[in-house]
């Protein structure tokens, strides 16, 4: 009798147990159900909605990662590298090298490779985002690193000396935009846009950050005093190369297939941007003997430059001169403007620089603006907070019709194609040179037909100051043996040779009527 009684007691004290235990795990499971359906509401949650179910409670220590780490990529690309190195090495030499004759600053006669390697240490990437912004695209922006250790040494031919320049402690900061064009054919993506992303603006749902590149110069077997300006003058080549090839909106577009149509991803022209350069005042005098000579460049894309005419010994000059620009990209483009001091004896010196967005001018309403002139606009080169003066714009802001925009596309390629026309006949140094007064009709890219194509080659050598005038005031001047004096004697004493360069220059350029016959 005791034994069974202990035998039905054992068995329903398990059975109790395990329907005990049973009924634990069950409300377990409804609990971590529970859970991971809040979890996962809140993740679908952003910041905003966030501080609005926390009110202050909310934890600063909170973030939304935009970029998925790629750990298994550095490891693997760093195994890779130095074969990647050793290929790309010949394709970028190959691909740049042309670049540079052509964005090559006037101060520099040729500027190419003497030696080029990437170097043993590869990039980093921090980060990958995927975007699927638009239907049939998919959207690759890459957080790019790079502290390599490549070995770069520059052959600058300069006016003054010839001097091989090497490039050490390169580094690299940037986010690489790849855009795949996806096809309904093997092997599925038609075309390939590449571009780096420029600075930060907040009317897309997107950050744009501007790539940093930086490096230190260092003269091989001489001093960079030997050409004044010279890190300057290579800082700009750099900058522009970037700005006007790679950084967004501009794109390089790669088809991936035989009779791919890229023309949906080839940047085309916005609007024309209307600049009437009026005056500036209070300039930094650069000048020992006398004033400074000023004149003012300015562009969207340094491919096409255009400046004033040179108002001389004058620190408040009035030009009163109207220059029409290409916006391809209203939302993230700026028109640069800089005041230089003309010297005919050595490097023009630069008096300030400014910029303006184009997103800040409303379209079809002419504005005055005025621009305060900094020494740089990389706050990090800014040494000098003084006062540099002011630059007094007129503007105007023009969208283009679907009509214009055709127009203006074929403009700007006949453009850049007559740069590169005057630049091999040795009328101007390189395609960077800035043309000025009616010259500025090539640049435009919009009028080039029928006057900036006539012109011919004494058309665009009135722009640039060219003529036997301007070397004859050049040898008065040197001939004159007081350096810096021997601008200010060559206009005074021999004041006969600077008439001469202007009578020379007026008759040089000729009319409307002339060109188009």
């Amino acid at each position: 009798m005791g034994l069974i009684s202990g035998m039905l007691m054992g068995v329903v004290v398990g059975v109790a147990i395990m329907a005990g235990w049973s009924r634990v795990m069950q409300q377990r499971s409804r609990k971590r159900v529970a859970k991971a359906a809040d979890i996962k509401a809140l993740g679908s949650l952003g910041r905003d909605d966030l501080k609005k179910l926390c009110g202050d409670n909310f934890p600063e220590w909170i973030s939304f990662p935009q970029y998925e780490q790629v750990k298994w990529l550095n490891k693997h690309l760093s195994k890779l590298w130095p074969f990647v190195s050793q290929a790309a090495t010949a394709v970028v030499k190959e691909s740049v090298e042309p670049l540079l004759d052509d964005y090559r600053p006037p101060g520099i006669k040729s500027l190419k490779f003497n030696k080029f390697s990437l170097g043993n240490v590869s990039p980093k990437i921090e980060g990958i985002r995927i975007q699927n912004l638009q239907p049939g695209q998919i959207i690759m922006d890459i957080d790019f690193r790079w502290g390599g250790d490549p070995s770069i040494i520059l052959a600058v031919d300069a006016r003054v000396a010839s001097l091989p320049i090497q490039l050490k402690d390169l580094q690299v900061f940037t986010v690489v935009r790849v855009v795949f064009q996806l096809s309904e054919e093997i092997p599925c993506i038609s075309a390939v846009v590449i571009a780096l992303l420029a600075e930060a603006f907040l009317t897309l749902p997107v950050f744009f950050y501007e790539p940093k590149i930086q490096y230190t110069l260092k003269a091989v077997g001489g001093s960079l005093t030997a050409i004044p300006g010279l890190s300057d003058m290579i800082d700009d080549t750099v900058n522009s190369i970037v700005n006007d090839m790679l950084q967004w909106p501009h794109r390089l577009v790669v088809p991936l297939g035989v009779n791919v149509d890229t023309s949906e991803l080839e940047l085309k022209p916005e609007g024309r941007l209307s600049v009437t350069v009026v005056k500036a005042t209070s300039l930094k005098n650069k000048e020992l003997i006398g004033k400074s000579d000023p004149y003012v460049t300015l562009y969207v894309r340094p491919m096409f430059k255009v400046k004033t005419k040179v108002i001389g010994n004058n620190l408040n000059p009035e030009w009163n001169e109207t220059f029409e620009l290409i916006v391809e990209d209203k939302e993230t483009q700026s028109v640069i403007l800089e005041v230089y001091d003309e010297d005919n004896l050595q490097q023009d010196k630069r008096l300030g620089v400014a910029k303006l967005a184009v997103s800040n001018i409303q379209p079809e309403t002419p504005s005055e603006i005025t621009l305060k002139l900094m020494q740089s606009l990389d706050s990090l080169k800014i040494k000098d907070y003084g006062d540099r003066g002011s630059l007094h714009l007129k503007v105007m802001y023009h969208p283009f019709t679907k009509e214009e925009q055709l127009e203006a596309l074929e403009s700007e390629k006949k453009a850049i194609e007559e740069r590169k026309r005057l630049k091999e006949a040795g009328v101007i140094g390189s395609t960077m040179d800035a043309l000025g007064g009616a010259a500025s009709l090539v640049g435009s890219g919009v009028g080039f037909v029928g006057t900036g194509v006539a012109g011919g080659v004494g058309f665009v050598g009135s722009g640039l100051g060219a003529g036997a005038g301007l070397v004859g005031s050049g040898i008065g001047a040197v001939g004159s043996g007081l350096g810096k004096a021997g601008k200010f004697m060559g206009r005074t004493v021999t004041g006969h040779l600077g008439m001469s360069r202007k009578s020379s220059s007026s008759s040089t350029a000729p009319q409307p009527d002339q060109a188009s016959a």
